[in-house]
């Protein structure tokens, strides 16, 4: 497997190894040894979520305000515009974003550590989407960074995307930080 930097601190690109051939393909996409040791995630995953969505739905920028939860996120159907924001106001990246293409097509994986903001929207008819949480999901603790904050600057690749009510209400990083 192959480990890309990205310009947030902590959040990887994976990029499996995947053996193919005409009867189909095979992949790991988890080993907690090599992930340890490659990534340096030494923590444990203790939840997994797959959603459905369909085209031009956004997803996010969601996070919890305690008990943060680092993903390892994949798309196993279809293709989204992965994107993550660092929020963590101690790091040498905060205010920073940085979006990646996860498909069904490139296998790559997209490692977002605890204390980020994290969504996607999705560019194909239907996307699954999958995703390993180091932490549980407590609702009375999610938080959402509105998706066209304009301090942040996310560079989204549409214009008008489908919001839960939720994400509607997100709220800008100056407000999150007061």
């Amino acid at each position: 497997m192959e480990i890309i930097d990205t310009p947030l601190v902590g959040v990887k690109i994976i990029q499996p190894k995947v053996f193919g051939d005409s009867r189909g393909f095979f992949l790991e996409t988890f080993e907690k040894k090599r992930y340890q040791q490659m990534l340096n995630i030494d923590l444990e995953f203790v939840q997994d979520n797959h959603s459905r969505s369909s085209k031009g739905v956004l997803r996010g920028m969601h996070f919890q305000t305690a008990n943060p939860q680092g993903k390892l996120v994949r798309v196993v159907r279809g293709e989204v515009y992965d994107v993550a924001v660092d929020i963590r106001p101690e790091s040498a990246s905060y205010g920073k974003w940085y979006g990646v293409l996860l498909s069904e097509e490139n296998k790559t994986q997209f490692w977002v550590p605890p204390g980020l903001a994290h969504g996607f929207v999705v560019l194909s008819d239907v996307a699954d989407f999958e995703y390993k949480c180091t932490n549980y999901y407590a609702p009375e603790l999610e938080a959402c960074l509105i998706w066209n904050d304009p301090d942040v600057g996310i560079e989204w690749p549409i214009d008008n995307p489908l919001l839960s009510d939720k994400d509607k209400r997100g709220k800008t990083l100056r407000e999150l930080v007061k």
